[in-house]
């Protein structure tokens, strides 16, 4: 049976799962399929083509999500892309490391555009909506790359600190994580999303007022020409 470029990248997928990102080489992959590692490279001229493979399908089905429909809620539409996409990236072990380090595809340029038009309806100046995707993906990204570490670092060999003389050195911290809770949890996250959103929400009144006293100085020149 002739081998598939779908069934590699499936396969592929199911390896990193198990073998991490580091883990993962042509030769195993090749060995797991049951072919020479050179069998590969009639689909994947390099290893990275193969990644970027992987990350594409590990994407495919967020590439699908709905476009801003309703101007007004913006701020829920790109909410609604983060947790997505936070969950995208958690759908594989080291799924963050593997979108981090592969090319974007034509399909992510595509959405990208689709979600800056949808900004741009909503009031944004078009640097402004790239700023803020950028943002939002950049934080989803980052806080998954630190949240799939943890998960894999050990504590052995590592004492858990004496808490009371820990409290007494950094009350302030302290008190913050209480507010936060797990820093790689779902409320540190969503808080964390909040402060970028509001950030969007504070540029995007600013430029309204802005075009409005814009406007008014137009029609007061208006009055006086005529």
């Amino acid at each position: 049976m002739a081998l598939e470029k779908g069934t590699i990248v499936a396969t592929a997928l199911r390896l990193l799962d198990e073998l991490g990102l580091d883990g993962l080489t042509l030769r195993r992959l090749a060995g797991e399929l049951g072919v020479q590692a050179p069998a590969l490279y009639w689909h994947f001229k390099n290893k990275q083509q193969l990644l970027d493979a992987m990350a594409a399908a590990m994407m495919a089905a967020h590439m699908s999500r709905p476009e801003l429909k309703e101007p007004d809620g913006w701020r829920e539409w790109i909410a609604g892309y983060a947790h997505s996409e936070r969950a995208m990236l958690n759908s594989h072990r080291d799924g963050a490391k593997l979108v981090a380090g592969t090319r974007p595809s034509p399909e992510l340029f595509a959405r990208v555009e689709r979600a800056v038009a949808g900004l741009e309806s909503a009031g944004f100046a078009v640097g402004d909506a790239v700023r803020g995707l950028f943002a939002v993906s950049g934080y989803v990204a980052g806080f998954v790359l630190e949240e799939q570490a943890d998960r894999m670092r050990s504590d052995v060999g590592h004492a858990r600190p004496d808490m009371e003389a820990f409290q007494a050195a950094y009350p302030r911290l302290m008190a913050g994580l209480a507010e936060v809770g797990d820093p790689q949890g779902d409320r540190s996250f969503e808080g964390g999303l909040q402060l970028v959103l509001d950030g969007m929400e504070r540029r995007l009144g600013a430029q309204s007022t802005a075009a409005a006293g814009a406007d008014q100085v137009s029609q007061a020149e208006g009055e006086t020409a005529r």
